[in-house]
């Protein structure tokens, strides 16, 4: 897949009706507008805000940006270039961030895509699974950016508008690092939770991080077999493994053509373990 039609919607990111007039064409600022438009579900705390449960556990399975952006308008209508109130913000995750970022940076003129793997500025030693923006510059190369963290209560140590390749890994690099020894399993995943980490974890994140470069921007908690499995399993082919070791090593045309592998393919019909709704299945468009 050519950089350039990162310029272009997907089902996920397409905002539908948008009046981009308003809209600020610098990445930076787009991520300040996404920043003051969604509170992520775990830092209502942080922020002082108690979050609705109905909301905590509903908003973060809106899987398309015109879904996200139809919720905002019903909570307010105030111009999406303005801050909200929390009340009025969307309660979502990190992917939410991130992808409602990228939507507004095609919208606007920028290619982008949303990424896959761990950040490490959340827990000391540990990477956590996580999403962000990563956009074109132009001159060709990429940059990180997390607008869930541009706020000055997560205190980093870096600008959360270019994030550091060491601070932010990429789950093809995840991948290589649990693979050859450089790095412990059982650090990547979620901290609070020991069923959900690993190089099982691993592995789906490489798989979803691929999904969303090719189009289909996933849910965290989205899966398919046999290799994105949205529970633990351990079981993994010579093949197969193989074929991952492959892909995280993989430029991106030669990723582009392994994601028509039946093994990584997104299916129509996936799985998703919601946290608060629990196992279903879905059909994607």
């Amino acid at each position: 897949m050519d950089s350039i039609s990162y310029l272009k919607q997907t089902p996920y990111s397409e905002p539908g009706v948008l009046d981009i007039g308003e809209l600020p064409r610098d990445p930076g600022e787009l991520a300040v507008l996404v920043r003051h438009l969604i509170i992520h579900r775990g830092e209502g705390e942080r922020l002082g805000h108690e979050i609705p449960p109905e909301r905590l556990h509903h908003d973060a399975e809106s899987r398309y940006v015109s879904e996200i952006l139809r919720i905002l308008r019903e909570r307010s209508d105030r111009p999406l270039t303005e801050p909200r109130a929390y009340q009025d913000r969307f309660v979502g995750t990190c992917r939410d961030f991130a992808l409602l970022h990228v939507s507004l940076l095609r919208a606007t003129g920028t290619p982008a895509r949303v990424r896959g793997g761990f950040a490490t500025y959340f827990v000391d030693g540990f990477h956590e699974d996580h999403w962000v923006t990563e956009y074109r510059l132009p001159d060709g190369s990429w940059r990180l950016a997390d607008p869930q963290v541009l706020h000055p209560g997560y205190g980093l140590d870096f600008d959360p508008l270019d994030v550091p390749r060491d601070r932010f890994v990429v789950s093809g690099d995840a991948w290589r690092a649990v693979r050859s020894g450089a790095a412990d399993p059982e650090t990547f995943g979620l901290p609070w939770d020991e069923s959900l980490r690993g190089t099982w974890f691993v592995r789906h994140s490489l798989v979803l991080d691929l999904a969303c470069r090719n189009g289909v921007e996933t849910l965290p908690w989205d899966g398919w077999p046999p290799l994105a499995g949205v529970e633990k399993d351990d079981t993994v082919s010579a093949d197969d493994l193989g074929l991952l070791d492959a892909l995280a090593a993989a430029t991106e045309e030669e990723a582009h053509l392994l994601s028509e592998d039946p093994r990584l393919a997104p299916p129509r019909e996936i799985v998703s373990l919601a946290p608060y709704l629990g196992l279903r299945t879905v059909t994607l468009p």
